[in-house]
């Protein structure tokens, strides 16, 4: 793109410098990049993170895009320049040419302001999405359009992430469709150079669909099969846009669930902590053989107590919470130590068969309980809120877990094993103790896949507090040492982990490593996309020097 003549560039050029400028630039080069990516994209939606401003960290339905909300670090530690806000994919296109103009990195961020459903396809089960959308504004599109009778999406825990976000970081909901990878099926892709791609049945035009003259390549439609069939011809490319650095998703295909016919929720209380290892043994069978159809979950007693409260609604303690103190808060709650939830579909007597099933299984542990949404009624009942998220109804009443303490921040710790009761007995005693040792209460929970198990601890932290914030990076790093000498790898993290993690991976003298380098090489040569991400490094950037 030829530069701009001076006369355009005034009304562009910022006020004040940047609190932080990017990697080896000068203010000459950032202001004259910001006001032709001004000219890209319209002055409004360029904003500079100036030495003026004060960060604010936002909250979960409008975060701060700038930096780190949860302040794992300063605020100023992990810092953007500037935010811009791209209104459609060519103008993607040509921001990616001009970083790569100037050599100044970008970091693409998946919730924006967009309300880009393309398509909902009721025959084929499918939705066609854009960065953006949110959980949220599919679910509406679908109970606007009276498509819920046909058609269900299913959601994460919460429901205001991106739909493209959560499935490139390979996040989970809890339906039978709870691998949101999984059910992505097809991409368009700008490339660090700003060139476009789809993949799949993508690359396939498709002559039959009527389309209109004069349309661009993102305009175009797609090949009716881009959404059916995720493989296509040749190499599979969809695999390396997630958790990478090597394009930028701006359209997604994500299957959805035909609505089953039937639908019922369901708890099993388990009161002791020992009857983690053996609810996870009669889970492992049901889970591969689809008696449990859905993505279940075995949660802590302060998990599902975070969610009613903060823990000064239950103690005065500051010190993390004993044996003694679990079993009371689990008799105030009429829960049990772990509490198990799930769901059954399909028509009646299908959904009779498979709960007469898991009941049996389940009850089988001395002092265990079963219980329907209806039988809990307290006003904040993880049942009834979880009897939402099992059919695709997306809720924020899950985040109140992350008030346990004041002005909570969190950590998620991420391990993956197989589903097995002697390896969930083995993190939780390690994790636990882990928990205890840097004064901060265990709260976690047990996510179950089709062959392996998902344990997330959630590291809750005052954000505030230097102390809090210290003692939670201390925990998560040795955690992640203590489980990688066990062969127990994190799926998934926050950027302060990513190095640590990633050289964890290291099999054959960081074999996968070199292969990643020489992918991100090759199609970013000067590094302009997310450098350091999962701990891929550019060549142009000194590993030794960016490391955390």
């Amino acid at each position: 793109m030829a530069p701009a003549a001076e006369k355009d560039l005034t009304n562009h050029v910022p006020s004040s410098e940047p609190m932080k400028l990017p990697p080896r630039t000068s203010i000459e080069t950032f202001t004259t990049f910001i006001a032709r990516a001004g000219q890209l994209c319209g002055a409004d939606n360029v904003s500079i993170i100036s030495k003026s401003d004060k960060l604010i960290d936002g909250n979960y339905m409008n975060p701060c895009k700038g930096h780190d909300m949860h302040a794992i670090y300063d605020r100023e530690y992990f810092l953007a320049s500037a935010i811009i806000c791209p209104r459609e994919v060519p103008e993607v296109q040509a921001l990616m040419r001009l970083c790569n103009e100037f050599e100044i990195p970008v970091w693409p961020f998946s919730i924006g302001r967009n309300t880009g459903v393309l398509d909902v396809n009721v025959e084929g089960a499918f939705a066609l999405v854009e960065p953006g959308v949110t959980f949220f504004d599919l679910h509406e599109y679908l109970e606007e359009h009276d498509l819920r009778k046909d058609v269900w999406l299913d959601v994460p825990d919460l429901g205001g992430g991106s739909i493209i976000g959560n499935a490139v970081e390979r996040g989970v909901g809890y339906t039978p469709y709870g691998d949101h990878w999984m059910m992505h099926c097809g991409l368009e892709v700008v490339l660090p150079n700003g060139e476009l791609v789809r993949t799949g049945m993508g690359a396939l035009p498709d002559p039959t669909i009527p389309a209109a003259e004069g349309l661009r390549p993102d305009q175009q439609p797609g090949n009716r099969c881009w959404q059916l069939f995720n493989y296509g011809f040749g190499p599979y490319n969809d695999g390396i846009f997630t958790q990478s650095s090597l394009g930028i998703v701006v359209k997604m295909g994500i299957w959805l669930m035909p609505n089953p016919g039937g639908y019922q929720a369901y708890m099993i209380t388990l009161p002791r902590d020992e009857d983690l290892a053996a609810a996870m043994d009669i889970i492992r069978p049901l889970r591969m053989q689809m008696v449990l159809q859905n993505v279940p979950t075995l949660r802590h007693i302060l998990l599902d107590a975070a969610v009613q409260g903060p823990k000064s609604s239950y103690t005065t303690k500051s010190e993390p919470l004993n044996d003694a103190d679990l079993d009371e808060i689990a008799r105030k709650l009429d829960l049990g130590r772990w509490n198990f939830y799930g769901a059954v579909y399909g028509p009646e007597p299908i959904r009779n068969v498979l709960l007469s099933v898991i009941k049996s299984s389940f009850l089988a542990i001395p002092g265990s309980r079963f219980f329907l949404p209806e039988d809990r009624h307290e006003a904040n009942s993880v049942l009834r809120t979880r009897a939402n998220t099992l059919q695709g109804i997306p809720s924020v009443d899950e985040l109140k877990w992350v008030d346990w303490l004041p002005n909570g921040a969190h950590l998620f710790f991420s391990p993956i094993t197989k589903i097995s009761g002697a390896d969930a007995e083995a993190q939780y005693a390690l994790t636990k103790r882990r928990c205890a040792e840097a004064g901060l209460d265990f709260i976690g929970t047990f996510v179950v896949g089709m062959r392996e198990m998902h344990h997330i601890v959630c590291i809750v932290f005052d954000r505030d507090d230097a102390s809090s914030r210290g003692r939670a990076r201390a925990l998560i790093r040795t955690l992640v040492a203590d489980c990688a000498a066990r062969g127990w790898g994190e799926y998934r993290t926050h950027l302060a982990l990513m190095d640590q993690i990633a050289a964890t991976y290291d099999f054959n003298d960081g074999a996968q490593m070199k292969l990643n380098e020489r992918i991100k090489d090759a199609l970013d040569p000067k590094g302009i996309l997310a450098p350091g991400k999962n701990g891929i490094w550019p060549k142009g950037y000194d590993k030794a020097t960016w490391v955390i």
